[in-house]
């Protein structure tokens, strides 16, 4: 699959690490630093624009390193970038640790996982089959 991407950025494109990578990361672009305080959150901009085709949605996830490592996420989890959206690729980061954070130009700072998604219609109906795991939910499954 091939995507139209611009990059205003002074950075390469996002590329697969690994030829198994589900995702490619993405990189701050930044005139000058971002000091994230502990629980502070911003919105970090990327300088990508990207054209998904209809049927795909871009997912911003959380680099796994930087989340272990620095206490720093993505929060709402993947973020989803709409086929229809032709805005700036930002990246919602939160400081979830107890020291400062500072994100640097061209840092690594998320990562975007392209996805085929489909679209459901609703049938309203008076009753659901039954299962056997029923209406339980939140744990009801065990915790092994």
């Amino acid at each position: 699959m091939t995507i139209k991407i611009m990059n205003r950025s002074k950075h390469a494109l996002p590329n697969y690490e690994t030829v198994a990578s589900a995702g490619m990361d993405l990189r701050a672009d930044l005139t000058e630093p971002v000091v994230l305080k502990p629980l502070q959150r911003a919105i970090v901009k990327t300088g990508l624009f990207i054209e998904l085709p209809v049927g795909f949605e871009a997912q911003v996830r959380p680099r796994s390193g930087l989340a272990a490592k620095k206490g720093v996420t993505v929060l709402n989890a993947p973020g989803t970038i709409d086929a229809d959206y032709r805005g700036e690729i930002g990246v919602i980061l939160v400081n979830l640790s107890d020291t400062d954070f500072v994100v640097e130009d061209g840092e690594r700072i998320a990562q975007l996982v392209i996805a085929k998604h489909e679209r459901a219609g609703w049938e309203t109906v008076e009753s659901l089959s039954e299962t056997i795991r029923g209406e339980g939910g939140f744990g009801s499954t065990g915790v092994r």
